[in-house]
């Protein structure tokens, strides 16, 4: 009856239609993509009952409007003309009411007709079926425009068999795009396993600072699928640019920036993860500043026992990006806990080498003024105190004896102050030469440290030389003795390589470690390398430093021998 619910006829359709609803059928149970499902039921839909125009309406979560409003058959053009999609009213709501077909000769003789907005194209004759799964109302699909002018008994039938297809074909796709995304959180949370157990290795088995900070941002980058990360370490009220990896613009580790009440500054303060969209206008310290471009952060605080040892930040994700997810602010949250234990461990052992390298220091030089207080300095009072006492008696034969007791006591301390010297600097560099005094640093380091050092030293004179200028060979032994200590001390190598060749009129100079490597460039790699650039510029040389995280080091020093040869000729003439 028109206007009214339309009863269902028990009569199946005509054989070819059956044959098309089956057709249909198994193609839509075998498509897994919910909205090419959806496509295709409108079309299937059409076909079958000759309707002009067809939708399918998707219910919201309390059922009682419509949150999409999928149409077919009208061009974009009508499309746009429409403006606002339906939501439900009027006889659309009918069904979202009562989810029962629904069958009309004319719309507007419906008693929830509104009529139609401008633009809106004729329509007359309309037919809705609901899309239920299980007891679930899921959606409906309304045709309007049948072929013949109205919608007969057997288009309500085909079209109601039809919805029942559609909801097992949405009901599989729904369930597959579950398992799906399941399944991508699933390999994002073993992903999130398995960077984290980086860095828990890098913990046990890695005490290097920039090493423990290269794996970090590395895994981090990842895990999040970011264009780049950057960790930033916190000092008073200032970050330090510690570690980036991904896609810079420029090189940026080393500069520090203040965090003030800056984004930067809160997460410090707060020590609360934080997602940036728009990085221009909310990040308060402009990206590029860190080497980098990029419209949207994902900024974590790096926490160890109650303190906030910096930031690590993640730009722009790569896949679904730029912004990040609450997936991914967890994921990096988990995985921040574990890489400022690393970092806080590596940290640790860097400063307590530094406390053991000062304490060391000041314990040697305690020993030497020790051994000057107690030795030789009592011991030259003592012969003041002798020759005062012998000038003021004036008798001959004292003075004879004051002097002779003097002469041993200068003696004795001569000796005492020669034993300090030659810890100070060792005997063999002056008494055989620098060759003999490399061999014995040498067989010295491997003796204490257990390395395999590969020595390859021709260090041929001319004709002229006896000996290759002091200073020079106070330089080379320096250099090697300060390249070795930090290999024993810092590398973790097992083999070095030494060749120290005279060729012309420089000596070359090659130190080459199988060792953990560092990096170079950073302000922190040691004043020992500071200490080895500044004896080579002395000499007029060049020191080049070849090393990278992983791969070991490698030293090489090229020194001329002419200003040396001119140095002692200007001596000699003097």
């Amino acid at each position: 009856m028109e206007g009214e619910p339309a009863e269902r006829v028990a009569r199946s359709p005509d054989p070819d239609r059956l044959r098309r609803l089956t057709e249909a059928g198994r193609t839509l149970v075998s498509q897994l993509d919910l909205e090419l499902v959806l496509e295709h039921v409108l079309e299937v839909a059409r076909e079958l009952t000759g309707a002009r125009y067809a939708a399918i309406g998707i219910l919201d979560a309390e059922r009682r409007s419509l949150d999409r409003f999928i149409p077919a058959g009208i061009d974009s053009e009508a499309r746009a003309a429409l403006g606002e999609l339906p939501t439900g009213r009027g006889v659309l709501g009918v069904l979202i009411d009562d989810p029962r077909p629904l069958r009309l000769d004319d719309l507007s003789s419906h008693p929830r007709s509104f009529g139609f907005p401008a633009g809106h194209p004729p329509m007359r004759s309309f037919l809705g079926v609901p899309i239920m799964i299980g007891d679930e109302h899921f959606a409906n699909l309304y045709l309007t425009e049948g072929s013949g002018g109205s919608f007969d008994p057997a288009d309500e039938e085909a079209a109601a068999i039809l919805a029942g297809w559609a909801a097992i074909a949405i009901d599989n796709a729904r369930l597959y795009s579950g398992v799906q995304d399941r399944r991508r959180e699933l390999e994002r949370a073993v992903s999130g396993l398995e960077a984290t157990t980086e860095v828990v290795r890098a913990v046990g088995g890695e005490t290097e600072l920039d090493s423990v900070l290269g794996t970090i941002v590395k895994r981090a980058r990842a895990l999040v699928d970011a264009r780049s990360v950057v960790i930033l370490l916190s000092d008073r009220d200032e970050l330090e640019v510690a570690a980036t990896a991904g896609e810079l613009v420029r090189d940026s580790l080393g500069e520090r920036v203040t965090a003030g009440w800056t984004t930067w500054g809160r997460i410090l303060r707060g020590a609360r993860p934080e997602r940036v969209p728009d990085v221009d206008s909310r990040l308060g310290i402009s990206a590029e500043d860190l080497g980098v471009r990029a419209s949207a952060a994902l900024l974590v605080p790096l926490r160890f026992r109650g303190e906030t040892l910096g930031v690590i930040a993640g730009f722009d994700r790569l896949d679904g990006g730029p912004g990040f997810d609450a997936d991914d602010e967890r994921l990096m949250t988990a995985f921040a806990a574990s890489a400022a234990t690393a970092i806080a461990t590596a940290q640790s052992v860097e400063e307590e080498r530094l406390r053991h390298s000062i304490a060391a220091s000041e314990r040697e030089r305690r020993r030497w003024a020790r051994e000057l207080h107690d030795e030789t300095l009592q011991g030259l009072a003592t012969l003041r105190v002798v020759l005062s006492s012998a000038a003021r008696r004036g008798a001959e034969d004292e003075l004879r004896g004051a002097i002779g007791k003097a002469v041993q006591e200068l003696g004795e301390e001569i000796a005492a102050l020669r034993a300090l010297i030659t810890e100070l600097r060792p005997a063999a560099l002056d008494q055989l030469g620098l060759a003999p005094a490399i061999e014995g640093l040498c067989e010295h380091h491997a003796t204490v440290s257990g390395l395999d050092i590969d020595a390859n030293i021709k260090l041929e004179l001319d004709e002229r030389d006896e000996r290759l200028d002091p200073e020079l060979e106070s330089a080379i032994y320096r250099v090697i003795q300060e390249a070795l200590t930090n290999v024993a001390k810092h590398a973790r190598a097992e083999r070095v390589e030494l060749v120290v060749r005279r060729q012309d009129d420089e000596i070359d100079l090659l130190v080459r470690d199988d060792g953990v490597g560092f990096d170079p460039a950073r302000r922190h790699a040691g004043f020992g390398l500071l200490g080895m650039r500044e004896r080579i510029t002395l000499a007029d040389g060049e020191l080049e430093i070849a090393s990278e995280p992983g791969s070991g080091a490698e030293i090489r020093a090229r020194v001329p021998v002419a200003r040396a040869d001119a140095e002692r000729a200007k001596r000699r003439s003097a």
